[in-house]
């Protein structure tokens, strides 16, 4: 698809999907110590509504990819978001909390489809040199489903009414989908790959096969069990470190995204100011510091800037190794989105699982102290690697202009 019939309405939709997928999947962070009430387990036991979510999302992402590339992606991706509609109808009028784990699982199996599935579509849609912008516009409409999803949830629970929210955003669900749907038998839906339709062990020996893409996968491993495991617990922590209501602790931790939007809206001059290498060292050095930080503030107003600039920084590095991530197999790029967010997922699993035991035994701050070092490691080591690639291509380019 070129630029110039380039699928705008589609992006729009697309976008919207993202939203609710996000808040769907940041919406158990601040309902942690409501769960604990409600069911009487404990802050890490609730922290199986998260970890739960990943570890399904994960697995079932290396369905969807293949199905996106034979079937084509936005149709896929409309049937994904039905299937949310379910999964949270379920968790908002269960009684059970093993049907709540066994609704989050549902959830996160079928989310599974959209996020990845659309990073694929903008691989296929967008030239490179312009595909990191509309990256950009679908990591702010996810950010935005991320801060709203955790806003609205902690605002819920302090109402006594959590289930409300899980039914909200089933209804959002249910909109989006059928609009999908409709639009979906509007649109050609080829592979729009020359090896689309070959097996599925085939497609992933083309991405495993690169030795970049194993180290994009790696690095995105870790920064799945770091980042993503410390978002979880923000909330959890401002609740029980500083007294917040769990409304107002969603609401600092719905900063995170907040600095996250604000990359952004600012990105097309960062990138062109501190190029890919900058970007991964700035950004990695924000969040493992500041998730540090957390740990000794005086007091909960100075989290309020921390969780912006560590959001901020997570969005400078992750979009990174986003955009690398579309460009792995270019060929079958809808299994690579699907093999990137499996990554992600099973990152954070591991983390939160990881993360929940040391919380219950030795507290929260714990977990960041723990992570911080690991993710400005992360960035040291991922922009090395990048000036190094960089290197190693241009120096023949180099070599043909000084003959020339």
């Amino acid at each position: 698809m070129t630029q110039r019939n380039f699928d705008r309405a589609g992006l729009w939709v697309l976008c919207l999907a993202g939203f609710v997928s996000m808040a769907s999947m940041r919406l158990c962070d601040p309902l942690l110590p409501a769960f604990g009430t409600s069911f009487g387990v404990s802050t890490g036991e609730a922290a199986l509504t998260v970890s739960s979510f990943a570890v399904a999302y994960g697995l079932c992402l290396l369905l969807f990819g293949p199905l996106g590339d034979r079937f084509g992606k936005f149709r896929v991706i409309s049937i994904a978001v039905l299937g949310c509609t379910l999964g949270n109808a379920l968790a908002g009028l269960t009684k059970s909390w093993e049907w709540l784990i066994a609704a989050r699982c549902l959830s996160g199996a079928a989310a599974a489809g959209i996020v990845p599935l659309t990073l694929a579509w903008v691989g296929d849609s967008v030239d490179y040199q312009r595909r990191q912008a509309v990256l950009g516009q679908v990591m702010f409409a996810t950010l935005l489903g991320v801060s709203f999803g955790q806003w609205m949830a902690g605002a819920l629970a302090d109402a006594g009414s959590w289930r409300l929210a899980f039914l909200l955003l089933a209804a959002a669900f249910f909109a989006t989908g059928t609009t999908m749907v409709a639009m979906s038998g509007k649109r050609r839906h080829g592979a729009g790959a020359a090896d689309g339709g070959a097996a599925y062990g085939k497609k992933v020996s083309i991405v495993l096969s690169s030795k970049w893409a194993c180290w994009i996968l790696f690095l995105t491993i870790v920064e799945g069990a770091t980042a993503f495991a410390s978002m979880t617990f923000i909330p959890s922590f401002m609740h029980e470190a500083h007294g917040l209501s769990l409304k107002a602790a969603a609401g600092i931790a719905a900063l995170f995204a907040a600095g996250g939007l604000l990359y952004a809206a600012l990105a097309g001059h960062m990138v062109a100011m501190l190029g890919e290498r900058g970007l991964t060292l700035a950004g990695a050095s924000m969040l493992g510091i500041c998730l540090m930080l957390m740990t000794v503030l005086p007091s909960w107003h100075w989290a309020m800037p921390a969780c912006v600039i560590a959001g901020m920084g997570f969005t400078m590095l992750h979009a990174t190794l986003q955009t690398h991530a579309t460009q792995m197999a270019p060929s079958v790029r809808g299994t690579a989105a699907a093999l990137f967010g499996s990554c992600i997922f099973l990152g954070q699993s591991i983390g939160v699982v990881a993360a929940s035991a040391i919380v219950d035994s030795h507290g929260t701050a714990l977990v960041f102290l723990l992570c911080g070092p690991v993710i400005l490691t992360i960035g040291i080591g991922f922009s090395r690697s990048i000036g190094a690639r960089n290197k190693l291509l241009l120096g023949p380019v180099q070599g043909c202009l000084k003959q020339g």
